[in-house]
């Protein structure tokens, strides 16, 4: 053997370059026989890999994954979020969704908000756009119905890093410094987030014993340890000695709910969404609307693609924003939305010479947010994907005292018009970001996964799946791949689209397409957007074996037993 030979066994085999010729850096899929998770800390996912381990269902171990996540992850998640989840149960077949958003305080009116606090939009922070946080009851209700575990099992590795204390990695670390800075004036956060008087730098251990004594009495007392007694009046006596108007009344009455999740196809391909108050059909739209153009022929990064996914984002985000809302209180045309006969009468309006300024909503008949994502899968076949944040990072600001958790601040995507479908109104469900996703192939389960990051989250669902089957890209490859984000669509709050918005581009695409869009019109800035945080598990199409996937965007890691 010569020496060059001997030397190139040594190196690393190369990534296959699927990005139009130019250099792509990615690595390879984790692969597992048994069990898999994908989340966006690595203490998560090793305490997802251990619950499945001791007998754990895959929703015992996306619960614990969560849990961990609560501590280790503040800026994206928390006890004081709202949860969205999609269960594959092997066993029936069925595909069930998990609708965990809270809502809006009862004694909260439109009125209040518009005369007496003299708003035409929600506030960011602060106790006014906090709405009842749903995740404990979203886990309690998952563990009810597939939990294999007892609770306290489940809860056990979150409460043992909060308790002993994990360093702060590195995305994490900038994510918390930015949150920091915005919030460290309201009572009790720097006191639970702020150890030494700053934000923990990346390396530093951070420990939360309240949140772990917190933890200890959902494990012990379940829903109603939160939702009732000295956890709901802390929360409560903080939203209103801020002068917010959460009550106890408003916590104890709160229930999640089991949804039917809907679904369109893509060349074969069958993607499921939950239907609003999230903005999951807007990925499905997409992709209807691209469905009719050979992507694969266009070649990815090209500026066909790229124009027809931009001008399909826009025509999806126009119904978002006049249509979804809390289906409770709103009629919202979900089947019509993601039929293949309203895309097709929305596509005509796109021009493929020319970026569209505006564009209508359509007639059916009847951008920031930090999030985190994941997904496990089990050794019986079971998947989840499960979604969960706080909004804005670490939420409204208002922390109560001594549980060691931020509140929500969803409220502030209500629209403070009033008449239209996401108006405020008491006891109702804010327009939800948030999205996991599902997909089938062949009929089989397939494929679990999410991208995390506000609006970026539907163009990314449709990114994701347009990767993996116009382009043949892997696992891995289709999250690290890089993206396109369209920015400034109409929006559900009430702001409209006149001037195209802005798209940004990451770095892998060169300065040739980005002058290509230019030139139809379209407004390319280089400055950074969000791009999201992907986290994907599927079945490997030939062995059945389990892969996982997770990008290097984030600071989490894919791994299996």
């Amino acid at each position: 053997m010569s020496l060059l030979l001997a030397l190139s066994l040594l190196q690393p085999l190369p990534q296959v370059d699927r990005i139009a010729g130019r250099p792509f850096a990615t690595r390879s899929e984790a692969l597992a026989l048994h069990g898999m998770a994908a989340t966006s800390h690595p203490l998560a996912t090793n305490a997802a890999l251990d619950v499945l381990k001791a007998g754990g269902s895959a929703v015992d171990a996306a619960i614990a994954a969560n849990a961990v996540l609560c501590f280790g992850e503040p800026t994206g998640c928390g006890l004081g979020g709202d949860l969205f989840a999609i269960v594959y149960e092997a066993e029936t077949g069925e595909v069930h969704g998990y609708n965990g958003s809270g809502r809006s305080p009862q004694s909260l009116t439109l009125e209040l908000l518009r005369e007496k606090h003299g708003l035409e939009r929600l506030p960011r922070f602060g106790p006014l756009p906090v709405s009842v946080p749903g995740c404990v009851d979203g886990w309690l209700a998952l563990h009810g119905r597939f939990g294999a575990l007892p609770l306290e099992q489940v809860l056990a590795p979150a409460i043992g890093h909060a308790e002993e204390g994990a360093p702060v990695p590195q995305t994490i670390a900038h994510y918390w410094r930015g949150n920091a800075r915005m919030l460290k004036d309201y009572p009790n956060f720097a006191e639970v987030f702020m150890p030494g008087g700053s934000a923990p730098r990346e390396g530093e251990v951070f420990r939360n014993p309240q949140l772990a004594a917190t933890l200890r009495r959902i494990a012990e007392g379940g829903r109603e340890a939160f939702y009732e007694g000295p956890v709901a009046e802390a929360i409560a006596t903080a939203v209103q000695d801020l002068g917010g108007y959460l009550t106890v009344e408003d916590l104890a009455s709160h229930r999640g709910e089991w949804v039917a999740p809907v679904s369109t196809t893509y060349r074969g391909h069958e993607i499921f969404e939950l239907p609003p108050n999230g903005q999951g059909i807007a990925a499905l739209q997409m992709l209807n609307v691209l469905e009719a153009y050979p992507l694969a022929e266009w070649g990815f990064g090209s500026t066909r693609h790229l124009h027809a996914f931009v001008e399909a984002k826009k025509l999806a985000f126009e119904d978002r924003a006049r249509f979804y809302a809390d289906p409770a209180m709103a009629e919202v045309p979900v089947k019509e939305l993601i039929s293949k006969e309203y895309a097709e009468v929305r596509r005509a309006l796109i021009d493929p010479e020319r970026a569209g300024a505006s564009y209508p909503p359509g007639n059916p008949s009847l951008e920031e947010g930090d999030t985190v994502y994941l997904c496990t899968a089990d050794a019986a076949g079971n998947m989840v994907s499960l979604i969960q944040s706080n909004y804005r990072g670490m939420g409204s600001g208002v922390t109560p005292k001594g549980l060691g958790f931020v509140l929500q601040d969803r409220g502030e995507l209500f629209d403070l018009t009033p008449g239209r479908a996401n108006s405020y109104a008491p006891g109702k469900r804010p327009f939800h970001t948030i999205i996991p996703a599902f997909a089938k192939k062949n009929g089989e389960p397939w494929l679990a996964f999410g991208v995390m990051g506000g609006a970026t989250q539907p163009q990314a669902h449709a990114w994701v799946i347009s990767n993996l089957v116009d382009f043949g890209m892997n696992l891995q490859e289709a999250g690290d791949a890089p993206r396109i984000i369209h920015l400034d669509s109409s929006q559900p709050t009430g702001e409209r689209m006149t001037d195209g918005g802005r798209v940004t581009l990451e770095s892998g695409f060169g300065p040739e397409v980005r002058a290509a869009l230019r030139a139809l019109g379209h407004r390319v800035e280089d400055a950074p957007g969000v791009y999201g945080g992907y986290q994907a598990v599927a079945r490997h199409p030939s062995s059945g074996c389990w892969v996982g996937a997770s990008e290097s965007r984030k600071d989490g890691m894919a791994a299996g037993y």
